[in-house]
């Protein structure tokens, strides 16, 4: 059974405040918890409908504690709650590894966006993620489901992205859609590649240490689309940088 220091303690870490406060963040679903425990990310407790036994590392494992579906509702952060959540702590940073191509987030909001682009960063090999100080908590339980475990493979770092870009001795690259096309323009597989807010693209700020734009071509009849998707952009890119 749960006591109510424990609900209130999970419940609190839906907020970024409680989660730096207390260290620890909410991961979701037997999958997902099973992925982080596969890593060399500290447990600190788990809450589940059904046992875990030892399928997960016992390296990293600690006692679970079993609890009704009922009980789960009561701390699950989603709509349909699936068989278990648990508490990890908020691992150490690291230092940021600029040998090989980094990606960049220029005050990307959406925690949907966040976690599909660390996904994305772990399909393509890309080591360091580097976000603005503006980008969305990597630790909100969304972006935690969204990752599906890629969050243990990345290095994720919160900096002031124009100190950053300002300091790099590589080549800065920066999604625009005035760029020149990714199809055809020579890509370095050291560099940083810079992706802007959802809404307004790579601030102006940002954009003064950019030297590299690049593009994605429209190829509709009509050339109507806006824009594409934060996340989608990132992985047709990514793909054009790997592809080399």
């Amino acid at each position: 059974m749960l006591t109510k220091s424990q609900i209130r303690l999970i419940t609190s870490l839906k907020h970024k405040k409680y989660r730096q406060q207390h260290g620890f963040f909410v991961v979701e679903g037997i999958k997902t918890i099973k992925e982080l425990l596969q890593s060399n990310w500290m447990l600190h407790a788990l809450y589940t409908t059904e046992s875990f036994n030892n399928s997960a590392n016992p390296n990293n494992y600690r006692d679970e504690v079993l609890i009704s579906e009922k009980d789960l509702k009561r701390i699950s952060f989603l709509t349909t709650p699936n068989k278990a959540l648990a508490i990890f702590k908020i691992p150490e940073p690291k230092p940021i590894d600029d040998s090989g191509l980094i990606v960049a987030l220029d005050d990307i909001r959406d925690p949907g966006n966040l976690g599909t682009i660390i996904r994305l960063c772990d399909w393509f090999g890309i080591k360091d993620l580097v976000c603005s100080r503006e980008t969305a908590d990597c630790f909100n339980p969304k972006v935690i489901q969204a990752t599906m475990g890629s969050i243990t493979r990345v290095n994720i770092s919160y900096v002031d992205l124009a100190v950053f870009l300002k300091e790099s001795e590589t080549p800065i690259y920066g999604a625009f859609m005035e760029g020149e096309t990714v199809y055809t323009k020579n890509l370095s597989q050291k560099g940083i590649l810079v992706m802007g807010n959802e809404a307004n693209g790579v601030s102006k700020e940002i954009e003064t240490y950019i030297n590299e734009k690049v593009a994605i071509p429209r190829f509709g009849d009509l050339q109507a689309t806006e824009s594409l998707n934060v996340a989608t952009a990132t992985a047709i890119l990514l793909s054009e940088f790997r592809r080399g």
